[in-house]
């Protein structure tokens, strides 16, 4: 099976701060004076190239997502959504389109299941001069039951799941307004933390590109499945017809 292999600098990795598992630890994105290489604060956004480049021949970026190691995306406002989105959208899209690049990644981490080793809120941007995009998705993992329609851009949960159980997706136009995904965006994150699975907290965001289409799936991070790890096994679960009612019922009606 061919995969993209890349080297990870386990040197580096192992001076990362965290405060994950040990919340008591310092947290560096709270120490705004000491960020260096930042490259554009917008009000409390930040984006700054990582001080832990743990991914060699790539470059690792961060988009802090505001001041405060609390709230998250199910607390923000809509309009601080919204921009958190777009700020993400413009420096990915930047770096796309620079030609440095092979692929850039753009993702977020929250919560001790979900990979990453820092509390407060913020997203990811590697740049990678070779990767094979092929091999980073397919598009049929972001399709499946819609649950919402508004502005071009659609909600939907998915029946050909990456890995199993209550993945979102929302797909919207690359050069569109990308307000009404950021509000799907927000609705799938409080749905997954607040309705899906009795004390959630962990879950990811990932951002695809193809053709002229956006796509992001919110999948929901708990213990792996070893059929999945193991085996590639993917499960598609009976709920997700009741899911989407469930989701249309408290957020669309």
């Amino acid at each position: 099976m061919e995969i993209n292999l890349i080297n990870f600098n386990t040197d580096i990795g192992k001076k990362k701060p965290e405060n994950l598992s040990h919340p008591e630890n310092f947290c560096p994105f709270c120490d705004v004076k000491n960020l260096t290489d930042i490259i554009e604060i917008d009000d409390d956004m930040i984006f700054l190239k990582n001080k832990f480049n743990v991914i060699e021949n790539a470059d690792m970026f961060v988009l802090i997502e505001g001041k405060n190691c609390t709230p998250d995306m199910p607390d923000y406002s809509r309009e601080k959504m919204r921009r958190v989105i777009k700020f993400g959208l413009k420096h990915w899209k930047n770096l796309l389109d620079s030609g440095k690049y092979e692929e850039v990644l753009f993702f977020k981490n929250y919560g001790l299941m979900s990979g990453g080793t820092i509390r407060h809120p913020h997203m990811q941007i590697v740049g990678f001069p070779k990767l094979n995009s092929e091999l980073l998705f397919s598009e049929k993992e972001l399709h499946g039951l819609k649950i919402a329609e508004k502005d071009g851009t659609e909600l939907n949960i998915s029946n050909f799941p990456r890995v199993g159980f209550g993945e979102f997706n929302v797909i919207f136009e690359k050069n569109g307004d990308s307000d009404t995904a950021a509000d799907f965006l927000q609705i799938s994150v409080h749905y997954l933390t607040h309705h899906f699975r009795k004390n959630l907290s962990s879950y990811n965001i990932f951002f695809y590109h193809r053709g002229e289409k956006i796509f992001a799936k919110v999948m929901p991070r708990f213990a792996t499945s070893p059929y999945f790890i193991g085996y590639n096994v993917h499960f598609l679960p009976n709920n997700i017809e009741r899911i989407a009612d469930e989701v249309r019922k408290i957020y669309f009606e």
